[in-house]
């Protein structure tokens, strides 16, 4: 019986967003997008705030610096939204 091992890279590659998703493109081809509602803090930044996100964790998040908001790739595909506040 031959097994081949899933090879997966869940950095981050590359982050956009369309009028209605943020939209995460892995290293290992995968894509990610979910309801940019989902995250108050990027629903309500401009244009400019959202473009301007860098890479945290060793490639395994995203910071937007702009609106102090933090993402993990993990959280991401786990479909996990932004806790409620209190």
């Amino acid at each position: 019986m031959n097994i081949s091992a899933k090879v997966t890279d869940e950095r981050v590659l590359d982050v956009r967003f369309d009028e209605a998703s943020l939209i995460v493109d892995l290293m290992d081809g995968r894509s990610i997008s979910v309801p940019i509602a989902w995250y108050p803090r990027l629903l309500r930044a401009t244009p400019e705030q959202r473009a301007h996100w860098e890479k945290a964790g060793a490639g395994f998040g995203i910071h937007w610096p702009d609106i102090d908001e933090d993402l993990s790739t993990e959280g991401l595909l786990r479909g996990a939204p932004a806790p409620r506040a209190a």
